[in-house]
Parts: structure tokens; sequence; C-alpha cells
């Protein structure tokens, strides 16, 4: 099964994602030439960050990004929906090769015996630095309903409220610190409410994990 995104950007050129099996094969053409890459999901840190008009996801191992998306291209919700993919598929894809990698040295001793990724596991405290104007009611009523959706309400009910708050509100401070209050008690469950609502991420993008 696949899954592709393509983007289109005046000067900048067109940039192709697919997602294939456990890779993601990239090619980007602009006026003067075409560059083709094909990158290991496992070996990508499944929550992106924001730099400017893009969203970069970094190697696990390597601080430089890997993979660089047009920020919000050709939509936000198709842009969504493939963001959406790409992380679940990351997590998958790690959590396999962490498995295997385990039954082929059944005596190591890694300190993680679920081999879970760690990104999923760790938890963020995040500092609001975010301009409230910046907020989109929209895009936040996308992301309760995934979240509704795909995880339990009940284990996340007090970020729900703080969404739908801020939904109704975006521009009220208070709600937004509600919703970064209600996001850092999360802890363990941090990583699955972003991998089903990444405009979290970028909701949370100029305030970088402490």
């Amino acid at each position: 099964m696949s899954m592709k995104l393509i983007q289109k950007r005046f000067l900048k050129g067109t940039r192709e994602f697919e997602i294939i099996d456990d890779a993601i094969h990239v090619r980007i053409k602009t006026p003067f030439n075409t560059e083709r890459l094909t990158v290991s999901l496992s070996m990508l840190n499944p929550n992106p960050v924001v730099n400017q008009a893009y969203l970069e996801f970094h190697g696990r191992e390597r601080s430089e990004p890997l993979l660089s998306l047009f920020l919000d291209q050709p939509n936000p919700e198709e842009f969504d929906v493939f963001v959406e993919a790409l992380k679940r598929r990351v997590l998958e894809e790690y959590s396999a090769a962490a498995w295997a990698k385990a039954a082929s040295h059944p005596g190591g001793d890694d300190g993680n015996p679920h081999h879970e990724p760690p990104e999923a596991e760790e938890s963020h405290h995040i500092r609001l630095r975010i301009k409230v104007q910046a907020v989109d009611a929209e895009r936040i009523g996308h992301a309760i309903r995934m979240l509704e959706t795909y995880l339990v309400a009940d284990d996340i009910k007090p970020l729900l409220s703080a969404l739908e708050a801020l939904k109704a509100e975006p521009r009220n401070e208070t709600c937004l610190m509600q919703v970064a209050t209600a996001f850092n008690d999360l802890k363990g469950m941090q990583g699955a409410v972003l991998t089903y609502a990444p405009y979290l991420s970028i909701l949370f993008s100029d305030n970088p994990f402490e």
C-alpha cells in the first residue's frame, strides 16, 4: 500500500513524497534540476518540527532534517492526513525494526523490553511562545475529531475540553495555556496525541521541547 503527497510552489518547484512499504521516496523537481532520494522510515524521528515555511522530519541519530515538506501544501486537510500517516508508519517501522533486532539478539540488554519508540514514551514539557493570532480554529476542530476517532476520549478528556475551549475562542490566551497544560499532563500519551493530531506539533512549533 502506498500514499502520495504532491506539493507545488512558485519558483521552488515540485516535491513528491510517496510512502511505499518501509520507506518514503522523494522527488524534488526544480526548473534546473531533479533530485531523487529514498529514506527508510525507521530512520526518522516521528515528531516533526516547523522551520519557517517547512515541516521537517529529522533523523533519530542525526540533528539535520532528512525530509522537508512545504507547510500546509497542497492544502491543510490533505497535508494533515499525509503527515498523520507518515508519523504512524514511522512509529510502526521503528517498532518492527526493534523487534527484529531483539529477535536476532535474544540476550541483548537494551533496557526497553517492549521496544517502543522512545519518542512515543518520553514526556515533553512545552513552553508556549506562540501568538494567539496564529491559532486556526478549523484545524483545532480537525484535531479534536481525529483524537476522538483514534484514541479513547476518557484518557485525554482534559485535553479535549481545553481544545474545545480554544476552538470556541482561538484568540484567548488563557485557553491556549490550558491546552499546553493539558498536553504537558499527558506524559506517556503525548506521542499518540501528536501522531493523530499533528497540528499540535505545528501549534507549538515555536516553543521548543525542553
